[in-house]
């Protein structure tokens, strides 16, 4: 029940991101939405650990800002994998991925583990 409440809440999030944030376009019906988050969850779960381990010198000279890039990438790869997702620019892309994780944060905090 909670990695539905999880999905919800990344389909939540990747949506406040599309109406907030101008250069991100997240189209189609709820069931195509909650595809592109089931997307967006299975690349931050398979393939954001591997690059923050391997940027992980990097992390550490940043202070942990390079974790924004890293959210950056993670999104813009979920718009390569998906049709119903379409970011403009790095720009768009980095907002996009400071507002979902703002909303997931908020939108998780009601959510018990």
């Amino acid at each position: 029940m909670n990695l539905i409440f999880k999905l919800l809440i990344n389909a939540a999030a990747l949506w406040v991101a599309s109406a907030v944030v101008s250069g991100i376009d997240l189209d189609g019906t709820f069931w195509e939405i909650l595809l592109v988050a089931l997307i967006f969850g299975l690349i931050n779960t398979f393939i954001k650990p591997v690059l923050k381990l391997l940027s992980l010198p990097v992390m550490i000279l940043t202070l942990g800002l390079f974790a924004l890039v890293i959210n950056t990438g993670m999104l813009a790869l979920t718009a390569v994998f998906t049709d119903n997702l379409a970011i403009d620019n790095f720009w768009s892309a980095l907002l996009g991925a400071i507002v979902i994780s703002v909303v997931s944060a908020v939108l998780g905090m009601f959510v018990r583990d």
